[in-house]
């Protein structure tokens, strides 16, 4: 579904990421591990369109994405929920939803329903400002966004980074229902090994900016524990 082909990318003259070539298997999952700074953050920028590479090729279901903006990729299907909880403080968390919603029309109104029929922690909150919503609640109206666009290839940037054990086995169940339904293929980046470990079909490991690792899911997590030093 999403396939990063020799990408060189980064910042200005800053180069964080080295000849990365990655694909996320159609109606699966693929984990990205690596140490804070090896570059898992930009790839997952990059496949999103907020990082140009500065060579190298992206391509989404077959189609050539590199030069396409981050709103084009969403219009062709990609969803991205970037690391950190983020959401509109002063905004319920109803007007945080509906604001994506208003966008795709009609839709937008049985998808809103949708995404509360996977986070029903949600249910209760739609009234209150997503400034007053604890960690894991904004984790989840974070997600929730994101799928209001009801998109094929979902990027998720370290989803249970400071999330409570009880918020993030939700997480995780959303994701597995996810993964495969209607097509759906799922980026996860992750520390969190053992959390990555269920979700997961295939793995790769960054270090430095480079793929040191990869492979299918139930034939090496022992070397992902073994690269990660867990």
């Amino acid at each position: 579904m999403l396939k990063l082909e020799s990408v060189t990318a980064g910042y200005g003259r800053t180069r964080v990421l080295f000849d990365v070539t990655l694909e996320v298997p159609t109606d699966g999952v693929l984990a990205v591990f690596g140490h804070n700074g090896a570059g898992k953050t930009t790839i997952v920028r990059a496949a999103a369109g907020l990082v140009r590479p500065s060579s190298g090729t992206v391509w989404l279901d077959g189609e050539d994405i590199t030069k396409a903006s981050p709103a084009a990729r969403v219009a062709r299907g990609l969803g991205y929920v970037p690391q950190g909880n983020q959401a509109f403080p002063q905004m319920t968390t109803r007007e945080n939803l509906q604001l994506v919603a208003d966008g795709r029309g009609a839709d937008g109104t049985s998808a809103m329903d949708d995404v509360i029929d996977l986070f029903p922690a949600l249910a209760p909150l739609l009234g209150r400002r997503a400034g007053l919503l604890s960690g894991g609640q904004r984790q989840q109206l974070s997600i929730a966004r994101a799928l209001v666009c009801r998109p094929r290839m979902l990027l998720l940037d370290e989803p249970t980074e400071g999330i409570q054990p009880t918020v993030v086995r939700q997480i995780e169940d959303t994701i597995a229902a996810l993964a495969g339904r209607d097509g759906m293929s799922v980026l996860l980046v992750e520390q969190h090994v053992g959390f990555a470990q269920r979700l997961a079909d295939r793995y790769a490991v960054i270090e430095r900016g480079r793929v040191s690792a990869s492979g299918d899911n139930r034939d090496g997590i022992g070397l992902v524990r073994e690269l990660m030093a867990i």
